[in-house]
């Protein structure tokens, strides 16, 4: 049960904004055995969709804030967030995956009042894609 809940921990913290990965956990726990590989996609899966969840509502309620001198980001760099999101539309939350940029994006939907049952469904599609896809590769590299 600590190994789950080390992997829904890694998963969630790597979903927010803060500096974590939660890849190398699940390859771990995949190489170990001991644990179903369905059970380990939904458990990383969860924790990962959940800290999304967690950024759609910073967004929300981010921009109401947005003139304060201690806002952390610019007026220009919001905008152009944005102007980014609105061309690309809810269909950029597929790449809520990436490192870098999947979790601003989620950050942006929140902000721009993307409606939450949408962000679900885009956010746990490329989250679930994106792990599926890395236990197939380990578990196919095991054999």
């Amino acid at each position: 049960m600590g190994a789950l809940f080390g992997l829904f921990s890694s998963a969630f913290l790597a979903a927010t904004l803060l500096p974590a990965q939660s890849e190398s956990v699940l390859v771990y726990l995949v190489l170990a055995g001991g644990h179903p590989l369905a059970l380990l996609v939904t458990v990383a899966s969860l924790g990962n969709v959940l800290g999304s969840v967690v950024n759609w509502f910073l967004g929300r309620g981010l921009e109401r804030y947005r003139d304060r001198r201690w806002f952390p980001v610019s007026h220009a760099a919001l905008e152009r967030a944005q102007r980014w999101y609105a061309r690309y539309g809810r269909w950029s939350l597929l790449a809520s995956w990436l490192p870098v940029v999947g979790d601003p994006i989620t950050v942006v939907a929140g902000v721009l009042r993307e409606p939450l049952p949408t962000f679900l469904a885009l956010v746990t599609l490329a989250k679930v894609g994106r792990y599926l896809v890395l236990v197939a590769a380990t578990a196919g590299w095991m054999s």
